[in-house]
Order: structure tokens, then C-alpha cells, then sequence
């Protein structure tokens, strides 16, 4: 018998952005913004094939090369996205990123993250192009040498 090894994390599946888990978790997930929760996620993953998706912190996340977005799903009223650099302060975020937000999306908790706040689903639609721009240049602040 061969010897027990760790099984590796979930992957995505080939030609999916998306890791087996997080469907079995939106089906399992009661939120009153379920669906204004969706089409977010569709929105990210729409921006770049590079975008993937799992579950971390117990909610969907992104990354490319490292994790960039993690759902905040409390409070159960509007829909939270926590933009971040990953686990690890990155030594661009140490100076503090700069992200055009020209419709005021970006709630700054620190240098390193900020939290999107959007409402009801017309809320989503409306602030849909702001949303594609951030997520845009936050990826590539943190691809940046």
C-alpha cells in the first residue's frame, strides 16, 4: 500500500475559473443578497481569464498570482467586497496604493485593503463599469515589481 500523502488544495477545474467548492458553498449559503452576491462574481471573473476563484476566509475569494478580493458576507444588508493584497503586506501596499475611484466606491481600512459597498441589484448594474475599473487597476497595482 502506498504511503499517505496531504492532499493538495482544490484546484480549479480545467477551463474553469472556478474551484469545485465554491458552487457546493453558494448553494449552501442563505443570504438575503444571494443573488446580488452572484452577479458580482460574475462581474470579476468576467474582467481577465487570469481571475480565479475559491473559497478562503469562509467566503468566495480571487486571486491571479496571490488572492486580491474576499466577499465580507456579513452584514446581511447590501453586499461587502474586501479588496487586500493577499496574506502578506506586499512592500507596494507598504506605501499605500493608489486607485483612481472617481465614483467613490473605496472605503480605505488600511495602505493595503478597502472595502466595496454595494446595494441591491440595481445598485450592482449602475456601479458595474466603476467596479471592472478598480478591480482592473487593484490587480495590477499588485502585479507591479
Amino acid at each position: 500500500m502506498p504511503p499517505k500523502t496531504k492532499r493538495a488544495p482544490a484546484k480549479p477545474t480545467q477551463g474553469s475559473q472556478t474551484e469545485p467548492d465554491v458552487p457546493t458553498f453558494l448553494r449552501a449559503l442563505d443570504h438575503p443578497m444571494k443573488k446580488e452576491i452572484e452577479a458580482v462574481r460574475k462581474i470579476i471573473l468576467g474582467i481577465s481569464p487570469e481571475i480565479s476563484e475559491g473559497i478562503k476566509w469562509n467566503a468566495p475569494s480571487f486571486r491571479t498570482t496571490d488572492h486580491f478580493a474576499t466577499f465580507n458576507l456579513r452584514p446581511q444588508d447590501r453586499v461587502r467586497l474586501i479588496l487586500h493584497t493577499g496574506a502578506k503586506v506586499k512592500d507596494t501596499a507598504k506605501k499605500g496604493l493608489k486607485i483612481e475611484d472617481p465614483e467613490g466606491l473605496l472605503e480605505w481600512l488600511a495602505k493595503d485593503r478597502c472595502l466595496v459597498t454595494l446595494g441591491d441589484s440595481k445598485d450592482v448594474k449602475a456601479k458595474r463599469a466603476a467596479l471592472e475599473a478598480i478591480v482592473r487597476q487593484w490587480i495590477g497595482v499588485m502585479t507591479e515589481p
